[in-house]
């Protein structure tokens, strides 16, 4: 949990005080953004394969893991505004939700709270997805 935490952290790191204009025209970052998102859904994945409750903990877990694997394997069509829109939008949340897991399991209240970030990565891949099926990609 600390590697996706510490992943998390750099993306924060990264983009605070930038724009999603400035985002796009500076390669090096996506890059790097893009590397800790990786990194990110590799130590999500990892962590589940050793715990698989930690799901019903980080219900937005599989969406990461998701979204890593169109990182690694769907490079070319991945637009900068999707990655830019979870770095800001969805990453926080699940970074609390990591670091607060680390010392302990969370209540049942608080997992039923996480469940709708969950549904909101889901949607993220969605519109990604769509939006790169109706028109060319963009960065």
């Amino acid at each position: 949990m600390q590697d996706l935490v510490t992943a998390a952290d750099a993306i924060g790191g990264f983009i605070a005080g930038r724009t999603l204009d400035s985002y796009k025209a500076d390669l090096m970052l996506r890059s790097a953004v893009e590397r800790q998102f990786e990194i990110l859904g590799e130590a999500l994945a990892r962590a589940l394969r050793l715990d698989p409750e930690l799901q019903e903990c980080l219900p937005a877990s599989r969406g990461a893991i998701d979204f890593r694997n169109v990182i690694a394997h769907e490079y070319d069509a991945l637009a900068a505004a999707t990655v830019w829109d979870i770095a800001r939008n969805e990453l926080p949340a699940l970074a609390r939700d990591a670091a607060a897991e680390r010392p302990g399991r969370p209540t049942a209240a608080d997992q039923r709270a996480r469940r709708p970030r969950a549904a909101a990565w889901r949607e993220a891949r969605r519109a990604r997805t769509a939006a790169s099926s109706a028109s060319p990609r963009s960065l």
